[in-house]
């Protein structure tokens, strides 16, 4: 019986990939050696280690092969199930061919393997296999870790830190650059523009002189309408050296507090050499070589008014008119000093320095008209004329005519009104 069922295994064995029996034949049973019964379960054969191979590839290899002997041996673990059932039912055969004989003696040595048996052996060769495979991987990942985190992986990191500097520089060069770039054009915007406004008030001065809408040379006004560091107008001629002067003219203005600064001399190492302002809450201030004389002296109620100052270096004696009438007088006003000559001289705006460094606070708001400076001292009498109109008397030292007189910096020249409409708004 044994030997019957032994012949019947090696027969289903050779037989596995053919198709069943037909019916009616019968089963030839051949004796086998023990080790043929583990001839369909060969262990893998691991590759040889080449000495071209790095450690890592080897092991990646190895992962590799363990990986595809894993899968080949679920697919021969089905099919060796597939042939015991197979077997099974073969075998059963065979032993209803032979129910009626005898049992003799078994002739074959080593009885088979008990397909439960196998299949335990083939679960734990699986296991053995899948646990080897556990252990390379987990030994390649900590050689691939320890082989790059000391070098490999600290070069990367120090690249990827000096390229991200090198964009953060390039980008700070950016903005410097984004920054010069507007700052120029700023510069030559600005520069631009003064030019383009001093082009056009150049050129409307121009068409205001060639239009000739003054009655007469002396009939026009300069405006001041703004209390700025710009706006101003320029007597062409300079003094000569004096020892005398009488300043007439005429102004209107409501700007408070203070009018500022109807005009100022300034000459080479004095700015205040003749100065006349109202500053803050300050009386009107006679300035003579910085030398200063508070006159009594209100004109800042938007009417036209008429005021005159004289001086001489002789005890420093000075008067002051307002409307024909003499309100003040005084002396020791920079006593024997005499008057510079060869200075500019401007209407509206403080000197700091010589024809510049104007303050907007020291600025004149309003209109001026008839500035006229004589080399000595008016009598009364003659002042009383120019005020109420009866004398019309240039000064012989600047006399007030449109070609000696320039306005900046949105400073205009209009016509006046006549001598008698002034005396009206008084």
């Amino acid at each position: 019986m044994l030997a019957l069922l032994a012949a019947g295994v090696a027969l289903a064995v050779a037989a596995g990939a053919q198709d069943g029996p037909a019916p009616g034949s019968r089963f030839v049973c051949t004796a086998l050696p023990p080790e043929a019964a583990r001839a369909g379960c060969p262990l893998p054969a691991m590759p040889m280690q080449g000495g071209a191979l790095s450690p890592e590839e080897e092991l990646r290899a190895a992962v590799l092969q363990l990986r595809e002997t894993v899968v080949q041996q679920k697919e021969t673990l089905g099919a060796q199930r597939e042939a015991i059932r197979e077997l099974t039912g073969k075998l059963a055969r065979c032993e209803g061919l032979a129910g009626g004989k005898a049992q003799g003696k078994d002739t074959m040595g080593d009885l088979p393997r008990d397909p439960g048996h196998v299949v335990e052996q083939l679960s734990r060769s699986l296991q053995t296999l899948k646990d080897r495979l556990e252990s390379l991987e987990h030994q390649l990942r900590v050689n691939v870790s320890n082989a790059m985190l000391p070098s490999d992986f600290r070069e990367v990191l120090q690249r990827r830190l000096g390229e991200l500097e090198r964009q953060l520089l390039r980008k700070v060069a950016e903005l410097e650059d984004e920054k010069s770039l507007l700052h120029n054009e700023t510069s030559a915007h600005r520069q631009k523009t003064e030019n383009a406004l001093n082009a056009l008030l150049q050129r409307v001065t121009e068409l205001e002189r060639g239009n000739s809408a003054f009655k007469s040379p002396d009939a026009f006004k300069v405006s001041l309408p703004l209390r700025t560091n710009y706006l101003y107008g320029k007597i062409k001629k300079t003094l000569p050296e004096l020892y005398a002067f009488t300043i007439c003219l005429w102004l209107r203005s409501s700007a408070l507090p203070g009018i500022g600064t109807p005009f100022s001399y300034a000459v080479p190492g004095q700015a205040n050499e003749i100065v006349l302002i109202e500053w803050g809450n300050n009386p009107i201030e006679l300035l003579i070589n910085d030398k200063v004389a508070q006159l009594p002296l209100f004109v800042s109620d938007g009417k036209w008014h008429h005021i005159c100052i004289t001086w001489t270096t002789r005890d420093g004696m000075w008067e002051a008119f307002q409307d024909g009438e003499k309100l003040g007088t005084g002396e020791n006003l920079a006593p024997w000093h005499p008057i510079k000559p060869g200075g500019v001289l401007i209407l509206g705006q403080e000197q700091d320095t010589v024809g510049g460094r104007f303050d907007a606070t020291q600025a004149f708001v309003g209109e001026l008209s008839q500035f006229n400076i004589w080399d000595r001292v008016l009598r009364a009498q003659e002042i009383i004329n120019i005020a109420n109109c009866s004398t019309n008397m240039p000064g012989n030292i600047i006399p007030w005519v449109d070609n000696n007189v320039d306005v900046f910096g949105g400073a205009s020249k209009w016509p006046v009104e006549t001598c008698e409409e002034r005396l009206l708004d008084l």
